[in-house]
């Protein structure tokens, strides 16, 4: 394991347990109609954003809680890419499916990864050419094809409207997949299908810091990443579909309509 990927799970383990200390104690406000912040979120941010940039000063940083998303720029080519607690609304209910997302980009590919889901101790992490991991153990992607055989999860906006594009594309996909999830992380969800029990995820409404660390762990599982219309992804430009295989990836893409 390299340094970086090293220095990437001791912060993400340190947000988990500061994550854990404030349930139940936090403040919540909201930054937009149902998007949600606590003071949680910003804490482990802190607590990430120490152990990183003690451990690379140079390196830029990237996180949700901060001034227009922005924290530090350095100028590097290195970026972390933080999300500090994903999974805001499913924390604030009480429900246990959130993560600490942070994935480091070596000039806007990214390189490495880590999603850690802090309430069952969970650790999904990998590195460029080194696979990718659950713990110690080696996680693959599944091998499902087609729509039909195939368990999916889907993002939307925290302000989707009634009529959404979005909308119309969950239902063709709902009437012909095996079944969707809408599980409210989208880390976790990528990180589902690295470790094959999901066997894809697609949204058109994500941040950089919602799929960094989760993009490195699908490719690295054997899956398959790419932006809207098969388009090569960008982290700039997150619209995402996550899948196990090829025949997949088309089957879902067939199906987008809100380019």
């Amino acid at each position: 394991m390299s340094s970086y990927l090293t220095s990437c799970e001791k912060a993400a383990r340190a947000a988990g347990e500061v994550l854990l200390q404030w349930r139940g104690k936090f403040q919540v406000r909201e930054k937009g109609r149902a998007d949600l912040v606590t003071d949680a979120d910003v804490a482990a941010q802190k607590a990430i954003e120490e152990i990183l940039l003690s451990d690379f000063p140079d390196f830029e940083f990237l996180g949700e809680e901060g001034p227009a998303g922005v924290s530090r720029s350095t100028g590097s080519p290195f970026c972390w890419i933080v999300d500090p607690l994903d999974g805001t609304t499913n924390y604030v209910h009480g429900l246990p499916n959130y993560s600490v997302s942070i994935g480091l980009a070596k000039a806007g590919t990214i390189i490495a990864g880590v999603v850690y889901d802090p309430v069952f101790d969970r650790c999904f992490k990998a590195e460029k050419g080194q696979g990718a991991y659950l713990n110690d153990e080696r996680i693959e992607v599944s091998s499902a094809r087609s729509l039909d055989e195939a368990l999916i999860a889907a993002s939307f906006a925290a302000s989707i409207q009634k009529g959404s594009p979005e909308i119309k594309d969950f239902v063709n996909i709902l009437t012909q997949s095996r079944g969707i999830r809408r599980l409210g992380s989208a880390a976790l969800n990528l990180a589902y299908v690295a470790s094959g029990c999901l066997d894809g995820y697609w949204a058109g409404s994500n941040k950089p810091w919602d799929v960094a660390a989760g993009v490195i762990l699908v490719q690295e599982a054997g899956g398959i990443v790419q932006g809207y219309g098969q388009e090569a992804f960008d982290i700039q430009r997150p619209k995402i579909v996550a899948t196990c295989t090829p025949e997949l990836q088309a089957a879902i893409q067939d199906q987008i309509t809100s380019f």
